[in-house]
């Protein structure tokens, strides 16, 4: 459905992004991560047309972004991170507006808006002027507009940005509900975002692409890597001299005293844990705690964009 190949982007002598590579099949809900700055809305612009790549190319369902603009544009719907909402028009006037720009047939102009009003929630609102509406209401009407004309594919770059918790949550709810029915790239530094309604991530950094795979596996991206947290009666300056030589122990790092310890285990990890619990009491160190735990999300995200984990620099 979408095909991104050795997809860059310079801003002057700032290359924004670099050689992104990347597919998204028909019917994927694919997040795609990174931090503010990373390169994740230069993408975007140039997936929906509103860019062109300095080189490179991207596809949507087989057309050029850059050579068949049109034909891409009429199987995309763009939520971008600043819903394109025109204040002074009502929402129902607005949307069947949209949809002629979307050049959808007249006969289903009505039918299409009345289905994105439902799909949306926005039936009470209907009929009022946007600009009289809430910000989380807004962003329905932003995301009404990019499903009115039923497209292909729905482009949403940061859509729960600057909402209180209770939108986040409707928002989320939204979106959940148009799987299925759409190919959906969600946009987001949030992490929690990705974990709630997408099956697949692509993490970005710096412009360029540092992994891509499903949520689990992404998850697990140290070929099954988890974390040891050990806390111990007496301090340790340096616990790597005491248990880095064991096999198995990959990391290892300082909690929020030198009596808290976090290791980072690969391989056999039942042999390792139970080496590391001898030579701790082995060594007299008075073992109060050890407590092995997976790797999550949120540690592969921080070592990958950022090169730190949850506890610090890796």
């Amino acid at each position: 459905m979408i095909e991104v190949r050795n997809l860059c982007k310079d801003y002057g002598p700032y290359r924004a992004i670099n050689n992104l590579n990347f597919t998204v099949k028909k019917g994927d809900v694919v997040g795609f991560l990174g931090p503010n700055g990373a390169g994740k809305s230069t993408t975007m612009k140039i997936i929906t047309g509103f860019m062109a790549p300095t080189s490179g190319s991207a596809s949507v369902a087989g057309f050029d972004v850059y050579e068949n603009p049109i034909e891409v544009k009429k199987r995309i719907g763009y939520l971008p991170e600043v819903p394109p909402v025109y204040t002074d028009m009502y929402v129902v006037d607005y949307l069947e507006y949209v949809a002629r720009l979307k050049e959808v047939s007249k006969d289903k102009i009505k039918p299409f808006v009345s289905r994105a009003i439902e799909k949306t929630n926005l039936g009470s609102v209907q009929n009022r002027l946007i600009g009289n509406l809430s910000k989380g209401f807004r962003q329905r009407v932003g995301i009404a507009q990019a499903i009115v004309s039923d497209p292909e594919v729905l482009v949403l770059d940061e859509p729960t940005v600057g909402l209180d918790p209770k939108q986040v949550a409707e928002i989320r709810e939204l979106i959940q509900e148009l799987r299925g029915q759409h190919t959906i790239i969600l946009s987001t530094h949030i992490l929690s975002e990705v974990q709630a309604v997408c099956e697949k991530a692509i993490i970005i950094s710096k412009g360029q692409i540092v992994a891509q795979d499903t949520i689990n596996n992404l998850a697990k991206l140290e070929k099954g890597q988890s974390r040891l947290f050990i806390r111990l009666r007496k301090e340790v300056t340096d616990l790597k001299s005491v248990i880095a030589d064991i096999a198995g122990v990959l990391n290892i790092d300082s909690g929020a005293s030198h009596r808290e310890w976090k290791v980072d285990l690969g391989g056999q990890q039942d042999e390792t844990i139970e080496a590391i619990s001898s030579r701790l009491v082995e060594k007299g160190l008075g073992l109060l705690e050890l407590s092995p735990t997976r790797m999550d999300l949120e540690d592969v995200f921080l070592k990958l964009t950022y090169g730190k984990d949850k506890g610090g620099e890796v």
